[in-house]
């Protein structure tokens, strides 16, 4: 019987790999006659195998993707003590103190060779002298959504003002509708004197608009997706010259993810090293991560469990038949345009296809395969989730020790950043870096800022989940589930790997090879 049942999981797996829709079901299983069940376990067996081990080797070469406040309080492992570390990133970490069982999991990714290489082409220098001083012409760009949309359009705000030649004026932040954000100046999220002393080589950075220009605001048209530095320069040049002034507004992933590579690397230069933090949020986010570490190494993860999510991806939480139709009825309602990519698709067809974001309950599958103890630190930040506590009581009984920034933090300490989202996401973003471990259940530009950000810092381990294998493997017990896990992530968790989809994929969430060099002298992060 076990045997036939793991037949039917395995044939399910491999006609599900890459899914058909076309809505026909396989063909019932044949039962073999009593007296020939002993040779036919043994054939069977033999079979069985063949099977496993040809699926295994399909889920290994799965392309990764550079190929192609909760009400429920955890247990707090907080330290009372004061806290003297505000390192950013998490010490080096010696898995041979560790016990056997966990090594595995901790063990870092291998860099080789690979350091951070953000030297410019003498071509660049000698352009550098002038940009710097330029005095007549000046950029403004509004930016707005969360953090980790901020700071794509921070950095592509920084490469245009250089495409353009252009003095920048310190980019304006648009209140945050999607997180219920206060109006917040660039200086109340991130560090303003290191901002431009970072990039004083580059770009000219003013905190206002001279009073001499004040009368010559020119606003931009509407900017196309790939805008190349040639249809910057025609389009923008001219009435930057004339009116001395330019306000753009909606820039988020519209200039071209391809550009020259002195400009690929003055991305990586603001993304990783001129866009840090304000000092409040700097010391907040060492502090949480400091008690995090101070029982050893833990896990962070972004959870994108919310409504809005699961309502755009077109996707069930799969929390209870009440949940997943009040989801169902809500994805019936929005607009089809709303839904993101293959409107024809059903619930389970985005899944099998790893469309979905993980819930809760697979994030705990997936660590615990993948070998993560379950004595754990595991920190977690994100958005509310759909269904409150309920939605992650899967992940809180496989790791006791979740916790959250409002359970770590001491009473008061969160004060002076409430009602700033993107304030409490910066403190997430610096937990989330100074981590041993990260995962994200879904991707997003967080998820891809962390996942750049750790391989520009030394490739510090992050996985990537192969959530196509996770639903086909999904029916199997968790032994093979968990051998198949492994082999399916081992090329997944952080390791040097190129920019590929050249047309699809920012140097700042794959930064190799243009930002991350082999046999090149490091540039150190913040």
């Amino acid at each position: 019987m076990a045997a036939a049942k793991n037949s039917l999981s395995l044939n399910s797996i491999l006609l599900h790999w890459k899914p058909s829709f076309s809505g026909q079901s396989s063909s019932p299983r044949l039962v073999p006659p009593r007296h020939c069940l002993l040779p036919f376990l043994f054939i069977f067996s033999i079979f069985l195998a063949v099977l496993k081990f040809s699926f295994l080797i399909s889920i290994s070469e799965t392309p990764s993707t550079c190929h192609s406040s909760s009400s429920l309080i955890f247990r707090s492992k907080a330290v009372l003590s004061p806290v003297k570390n505000t390192k950013t990133l998490a010490p080096a970490l010696d898995v041979d103190n560790l016990p056997l069982d966990e090594r595995a999991f901790w063990q870092q990714p291998d860099g080789g060779r690979f350091r951070s290489c953000l030297q410019f082409s003498l071509e660049y220098r000698k352009a550098s002298s002038a940009i710097a001083a330029e005095k007549r012409r000046f950029l403004m760009v509004v930016v707005s959504g969360k953090l980790g949309q901020q700071k794509n359009e921070i950095v592509d705000a920084v490469v245009i003002a250089r495409i353009l030649g252009a003095a920048l004026v310190l980019p304006i932040l648009e209140a945050n509708s999607l997180g219920k954000d206060d109006s917040a100046d660039f200086g109340d999220i991130f560090d303003v004197e290191h901002f431009k002393e970072t990039l004083k080589s580059d770009v000219r950075i003013v905190s206002s608009l001279p009073s001499s220009h004040l009368g010559y605001k020119a606003v931009a048209e509407r900017i196309p997706f790939h805008a190349t530095p040639l249809w910057i320069r025609s389009r923008f040049k001219p009435k930057l010259n004339k009116h001395g002034a330019l306000l753009l507004k909606g820039i988020y992933l519209k200039l071209s993810r391809n550009l020259p590579l002195d400009l690929q690397r003055l991305r990586c230069k603001v993304a990783f090293q001129a866009l840090r933090f304000a000092a409040d949020i700097r010391e907040t986010g060492s502090r949480l991560a400091d008690r995090m570490r101070a029982d050893g190494p833990y896990i962070a993860l972004h959870l994108r469990l919310e409504k809005d999510v699961w309502i755009q991806t077109g996707c069930l939480p799969g929390l209870s038949s009440k949940h997943d139709a009040l989801i169902a009825g809500m994805i019936r309602r929005r607009r089809p345009e709303a839904i993101s990519s293959s409107l024809n698709m059903s619930h389970h067809q985005r899944r099998l296809s790893g469309l979905c974001p993980l819930n809760a309950g697979d994030v705990a599958r997936l660590l615990k395969a993948l070998g993560a103890p379950a004595s754990a630190g595991v920190y977690w930040g994100g958005e509310s989730p759909f269904g409150g506590s309920h939605a992650l009581e899967p992940l809180a009984d496989r790791f006791p020790h979740l916790t959250t920034m409002e359970a770590l933090a001491h009473p008061g300490e969160l004060e002076p950043l409430m009602n700033r989202s993107s304030a409490l996401d910066a403190v997430d973003y610096t937990v989330f870096l100074a981590s041993h471990v990260f995962m994200a259940s879904h991707d997003g530009s967080m998820a891809q800022a962390m996942k750049g950000h750790r391989a520009f810092a030394g490739h510090r381990k992050s996985i990537e989940p192969n959530k196509r294998a996770m639903a086909a493997a999904a029916p199997l017990p968790e032994v093979e589930f968990a051998d198949i896990m492994k082999l399916a992530h081992r090329n997944s968790v952080g390791q040097p790997e190129p920019r590929a989809g050249r047309q699809r994929k920012d140097v700042t969430a794959c930064p190799v090879p243009e930002c991350v060099c082999k046999g090149h002298g490091s540039t150190p992060a913040w």
